[in-house]
């Protein structure tokens, strides 16, 4: 049972959303993401966590200077507001008659740029509920709902159709995003690619095609960016606790954007655990507790690989892994815009399939009345969780992912508004109930409930 008075106010942990969401864009390496190691460094020493340290992590660092999509037809000529796709290649000025991307004839772009819908995934609610082993949703909600999700069906595969067709360019179409947007930041894998591609929102993209019917387009697209090699850091720290087995709490620091939910808020609930542990003796503690704010989300997740590879012979030792990411409220379309609807966006709780924590996680869930929440087997979407802690389930390490997807996350509309405040207080109750109810439980234990 979490004890009230040690449990972090949802405006102090707001509060530090809000300050690492005012540095500005976060990724990798950037100036935001370096003051982000050191706030989450200086937080983890000022709550008197041990062993505190950086841990380096070798990865790409891109960074887009200027960009531009200019296009002719008819004798007209129009510039068209774009965003360069990640680790794309640059280009100077590369000129290329225009094709729309077919599936059914994918030789129609070899030599062209590549026009290319992509339409971002929609389920419905219900649907996702029966992947689900357990659903949380009293008030019904997901009978009728849709999730617009935050990828296309591609993933972060979406210039490889377009490549292997030989396109010299590719113009990337967020066909129906909410918004209208084009600030877009995949594909996130940090794979360098071998042609320029920028994204356009969805009424430019119907714009080109009514162009293309009176006649042939021809573009321009100017992407000048730098791609290096770059040293960042995970931030560690450790809490003794009842045995030197571990419990490790994790998030990332880094984000494609300023991005409140993506993942300041990640930041702040891993923070959120540590003021709360911090207060309680050691004994008190059901393990040693382990801090992780990783770099390199945004690279194709580099942190939480390096924290793996470093620590693997620590692992087997490891009683649970929990992440916690994206504390974020629900938007919906209206009209070209996106409104509130008053939800949290729906809440995932990736959970090994471990009868006595998946009753675990159900029992902290219902005890918060965190609604609109789904426990999900690991596996529920391919070999593992979609969440930055994905690969401690393919390291064969118990793990509770807390997850939500709105299509935004990768977006700059990822905003303070985003940020379901009424959460975060309920969300660290939660995390603290799961992480006591270790408690007595060996990482051998745990493993030996696992299915297999």
């Amino acid at each position: 049972m979490p004890r009230d008075k040690l449990i972090p106010s949802g405006d102090t942990i707001f509060a530090w959303i809000q300050e690492v969401f005012t540095q500005g864009v976060r990724r990798p390496g950037y100036p935001a993401d370096r003051w982000a190691e050191q706030f989450c460094l200086e937080r983890f020493r000022a709550l008197g966590l041990e062993n505190v340290r950086l841990e380096p992590v070798q990865l790409p660092y891109w960074e887009p200077r200027q960009w531009s999509l200019t296009v002719s037809a008819g004798g007209t000529q129009a510039s068209i507001p774009c965003f360069p796709l990640p680790h794309s290649a640059p280009a100077g000025d590369l000129e290329a008659d225009l094709a729309v991307f077919d599936a059914g004839s994918p030789e129609d772009v070899r030599g062209r740029a590549s026009l290319f819908d992509l339409p971002l995934m929609r389920s419905r609610h219900s649907t996702l509920a029966g992947l689900a082993t357990s659903c949380y949703d009293p008030d019904d909600t997901f009978a009728q709902s849709m999730q617009v999700l935050p990828f296309g069906r591609e993933i972060q595969a979406v210039m490889e159709p377009s490549i292997q067709a030989g396109a010299s360019a590719f113009i990337g179409v967020l066909s129906g995003y909410p918004g209208d947007s084009v600030e877009y930041y995949v594909p996130y894998d940090a794979v360098a690619r071998p042609i320029p591609g920028v994204w356009i929102s969805g009424s430019q993209g119907e714009r080109l095609r009514d162009m293309m019917r009176e006649a042939p387009v021809r573009v321009a697209v100017r992407v000048d960016s730098a791609r290096e090699e770059i040293t960042t850091h995970n931030v560690v720290g450790e809490l003794p606790g009842a045995d030197e087995e571990m419990v490790i709490i994790g998030s990332h620091h880094d984000g494609p954007w300023s991005s409140a939910v993506e993942d300041a808020s990640g930041v702040s609930l891993v923070l959120a655990q540590a003021a709360y542990w911090s207060q309680v003796s050691p004994a008190q503690r059901p393990h040693r507790l382990v801090f992780l704010l990783n770099s390199g989300h945004m690279a194709g997740g580099a942190g939480a690989r390096s924290f793996i590879d470093r620590h693997r012979p620590e692992l087997q030792r490891t009683v649970l892994e929990v992440h916690l990411e994206h504390a974020a409220g629900e938007f919906v379309e209206s009209g070209r815009g996106v409104v509130p609807s008053g939800h949290p966006e729906a809440r995932w709780w990736f959970t090994s399939r471990i009868p006595p924590l998946e009753s675990a996680v159900r029992r902290a869930i219902e005890a918060e009345d965190l609604r609109r929440s789904l426990i999900l087997p690991p596996t529920a979407f391919g070999p593992r969780p979609t969440t930055d802690g994905g690969d401690f389930h393919l390291a064969g390490v118990p793990i509770v992912n807390y997850l939500t997807a709105p299509f935004y996350l990768f977006d700059a509309m990822d905003t303070l508004d985003k940020i379901h405040r009424p959460s975060l207080e309920p969300v660290t109750r939660a995390a603290v109930r799961i992480i006591e109810s270790t408690r007595r439980v060996s990482a051998a234990g745990m493993r030996a409930a696992l299915p297999g």
